[in-house]
């Protein structure tokens, strides 16, 4: 049976060090004041079977506060840490089917082919948690929200897009944008991976003295399956409850998981996190390196992965990994530099060392699913990719260009100018950098380039403000079509030196060519051709200038034990066509489609 005190005496000794990292997050806040420290149960909860209880090995208290269950609570939310099971949106994405699923909504669809309006028909058995329906107030409260709070995450969206929002009756909202916004229903208003935005009840929040200090905690009213009954600094439990409006409505089957415990792995090993998926006491955990995985898999026949065993062991993440760098500060201002610098990076090694022959390693700043892959496998952007050749090996080519921006090879191998080297310091993170960067810092080094590593904990602050060296960083951006990942190199997001990178765009490139370029586009959809045109125009620049150095598509190789739960994700079982991990916003649809095995 599953209690409270599910974690062995063992376990809770193994997992001390998040207690003090979640103290912290509960300090650092406005919220200390109102958020409990814990959660606990008025009456003991009941027993539930293993065999209908799914555990989970990820953090819960590191970067959301300890009864911050409302997405509006600034700073402190997240919905990574479990909140997920709790929130919905107006629809989900199946990326590997490059399909919505209507959820809250029945339908969301733009008036016309000039992306000025859009319209929003709920769902009208969607209910809340206290059984109040959803209906469109709660809409139109969520985006006036957005748009006239500078606090929330999805402020800039709004108030760039949104004249307004209009209720048309129960059941009906009605957007009118200030410029056409083609991409505002997938990339705003649809939840996938980690972007998107949840419905929230506006007839609790409205009657909050400041949304943004509301904890939420236990009594905050959501449309999700899951309630929220203990939360400490070990672990964090959810109940399904059976009046889940989805199940009625023909969304989902009833869920066979009725409870979920997150248990905290925040600063716990990796190997530790493991030996708990290999021993059935975790069913997934946080995604992990390939040596880690390829071991869990030889351990325990029951585990699988996205891929089965066969290496690379997951899925494409939307994070392409690149060397980024300030292509404002000397010499990584000279393209040609930039360019000198891809062409020591051997991807094809790469591919074989790390993913034993997959095509991991990558040209492009954007992850190749469905429609990107089309995008990328275009005539136009296939003649650019001949033209520029972003993916060449070339050690020579690369010393020729060196040179020629007056560099040369000083005694220890290395490239030289004015009596300095070029600083290839690599800023990135251990936990999930630590099987790429040491490779790509012998390939610097062979190519001439001063590379060392740095994985300490000032590493995301240097790339934020703009440090000499490389960033080692996703794009988290275009899932759909590329604009987003070109978008992050527009000129308006060129913060000068001195100040600080906003949202992780770290090149502070400019160029008016580009932004042009960009300008130009983004009225339009993404299958119109002078968008294709226009968007591979700008993918060549992209190459041309090599505003940084893309090395790989990211994977998500997360663990998945079979002992007790099927019908995980998988290539092999695509289910609902959503990414595995529980921790994204398609969370829920990965918890409550899976099957018992029928292991007591």
């Amino acid at each position: 049976m599953v209690k409270l005190k599910l974690l062995t005496a063992a376990a809770l000794a193994a997992m001390t060090l998040a207690a003090p990292m979640a103290a912290s997050a509960q300090e650092a806040t406005g919220l200390a004041a109102t958020a409990p420290k814990e959660i606990v149960p008025a009456t003991p909860l009941p027993d539930v079977p293993r065999n209908q209880t799914v555990v989970l090995g990820w953090g819960v208290a590191a970067s959301s506060p300890i009864g911050v269950t409302n997405p509006w609570a600034l700073p402190g939310y997240t919905h990574q840490e479990g909140n997920v099971f709790m929130w919905e949106p107006l629809m989900y994405f199946a990326i590997f089917k490059g399909e919505y699923i209507p959820w809250l909504a029945d339908s969301m669809e733009y008036t016309d082919n000039t992306f000025t309006a859009l319209e929003i028909k709920l769902n009208p058995g969607a209910k809340w948690s206290d059984g109040q329906p959803v209906t469109a107030k709660d809409v139109k409260y969520t985006f006036d929200g957005q748009l006239n709070n500078d606090k929330l995450p999805y402020h800039a969206h709004f108030d760039q897009f949104v004249q307004s929002t209009d209720i048309v009756d129960d059941q009906t909202v009605k957007v009118t944008f200030k410029v056409p916004a083609p991409r505002f229903k997938f990339e705003v208003l649809t939840e996938k991976f980690d972007t998107g935005i949840p419905i929230v009840p506006e007839h609790w929040l409205s009657q909050q003295p400041d949304v943004n200090m509301a904890p939420g905690s236990v009594d905050i009213p959501h449309s999700g399956p899951y309630d929220l009954k203990a939360w400490n600094a070990n672990q964090k439990i959810f109940d399904y409850r059976p009046d889940w409006w989805a199940v009625a409505a023909g969304r989902i089957a009833e869920p066979a998981v009725k409870r979920i415990v997150i248990a905290n792995i925040t600063g716990v090993s990796m190997d530790t996190v493991a030996q708990r998926v290999v021993n059935n006491e975790f069913d997934s955990a946080l995604d992990m390196r390939s040596s880690v995985i390829g071991n869990i898999l030889a351990q325990n026949p029951e585990i699988t992965t996205h891929t089965g065993s066969e290496s690379p062991y997951g899925y494409l993440d939307w994070w392409p990994n690149s060397l980024w760098m300030n292509t404002q500060l000397e010499p990584y201002n000279d393209p040609r530099v930039r360019r000198a610098i891809s062409l020591v990076i051997n991807r094809d090694q790469i591919n074989d060392v790390l993913y034993d022959g997959a095509k991991i390693a990558t040209i492009y700043p954007f992850p190749l699913y469905p429609n990107l892959q089309a995008f990328a496998d275009s005539p136009a952007v296939k003649a650019l990719e001949e033209q520029y050749q972003p993916g060449k090996f070339d050690p020579e080519e690369s010393k020729k260009l060196m040179e020629e921006a007056g560099f040369t090879m000083n005694g220890d191998g290395l490239w030289e100018k004015d009596g300095k080297t070029i600083d290839g310091t690599i800023q990135g993170f251990e936990g999930i950098h630590s099987d790429i960067v040491p490779i790509l810092v012998e390939m610097l080094r062979q190519g001439g380039f001063d590379a060392a590593i740095n994985f300490g904990p000032d590493a995301y602050q240097n790339m934020a403000d703009g440090k000499a060296g490389f960033y080692m960083f996703g794009h988290g951006a275009s899932l759909y079509d590329p604009f987003e990942a070109l978008n992050l190199f527009h000129g308006k997001y060129s913060n000068a030196i001195g100040t600080s990178a906003g949202n992780n765009r770290f090149s502070r490139y400019k160029n008016p060519e580009f932004d042009q370029i960009l300008d130009s586009i983004a009225p339009l959809s993404s299958d119109d051709p002078k968008f294709q045109e226009g968007a591979a125009k700008a993918l060549g620049i992209y190459w041309r200038d090599q505003i940084d150095v893309p090395i790989i598509q990211w994977l998500h190789r997360i663990a998945y034990n079979q002992h007790y739960w099927k019908n995980w994700p998988t290539q092999a079982n695509p289910a609902m066509g959503t990414n595995g991990a529980f921790w994204a916003q398609t969370g829920t649809l990965v918890i409550t489609s899976l099957q018992p095995t029928g292991a007591q």
